[in-house]
């Protein structure tokens, strides 16, 4: 019996690490991956899963009227849907980055559909905007140790997040920056701050409350001399 449950033990100890490495946006066990800055006064907002039809063009008012930089990390067939909204982001300046063409969970995906996914991306992203990312986001955060290395193999540098704001379900505004403000107020880094502009499931997904959030953040924050910029200005500092 004692091997028995020393062996369970030993099995769930070594799924527990393996969840860890896949899905924590802080672990550096499968490879290393960019998820906070250097300089604490830095603040990196992004988006995931545009672009949008209902927020994406709401959202850069916004960063545009607190003179702020972002960086969005899209799906590419969302990309191709509505190229206009990508070069629309490139134009004011921010940053956009692979997000995947469809948005699988790379944990489980073939390494040559992980390659082809994040081919496919680089492409509509280039297509529609002039340029060629050169950051990579894990849809939901999932990898594994190939995941990273087809992402490098590509040039692609892999970014994940220091602060979950939990914007992909409906909520309060007030309650997704604080979500970030808790992070951001560590003062040992830079945040990272993951927030959607889009839902992967469909496009046209409501993100109001991630808009007016990030409303709340620039004001409280750029006051207090934060500085609101791109990931791959975060990698420079």
């Amino acid at each position: 019996m004692l091997p028995a449950l020393i062996g369970a033990g030993a099995a769930a100890a070594a799924g527990g690490i393996i969840a860890y490495g896949a899905m924590a946006p802080s672990s550096q066990l499968f490879g290393t991956t960019f998820s906070r800055g250097a300089n604490e006064r830095q603040i990196g907002l992004t988006y995931d899963d545009g672009p949008n039809t209902k927020e994406t063009l709401l959202l850069l008012d916004v960063l545009a009227r607190h003179s702020a930089k972002a960086t969005f990390f899209l799906i590419g067939k969302y990309v191709k849907a509505e190229p206009r909204i990508a070069r629309a982001i490139v134009e004011q300046g921010h940053t956009v980055a692979n997000h995947t063409f469809t948005h699988p969970s790379l944990f489980w995906t073939s390494p040559r559909q992980v390659q082809r996914e994040l081919e496919d991306c680089q492409r509509a992203i280039a297509d529609a905007t002039g340029q060629s990312p050169a950051l990579f986001r894990p849809p939901f955060g999932a990898r594994r140790p190939d995941v990273l290395r087809i992402a490098r193999s590509l040039g692609l540098t892999p970014v994940l997040w220091s602060a979950t704001c939990y914007d992909w379900k409906a909520t309060q505004p007030e309650t997704v920056a604080g979500y970030a403000s808790r992070d951001i107020e560590k003062k040992r880094f830079g945040s990272v701050v993951l927030l959607h502009d889009g839902g992967h499931l469909d496009m046209g997904t409501d993100r109001s409350h991630t808009v007016k959030a990030t409303e709340l953040l620039l004001s409280k924050y750029r006051p207090l001399g934060y500085d609101f910029v791109t990931v791959d200005r975060m990698m420079q500092s």
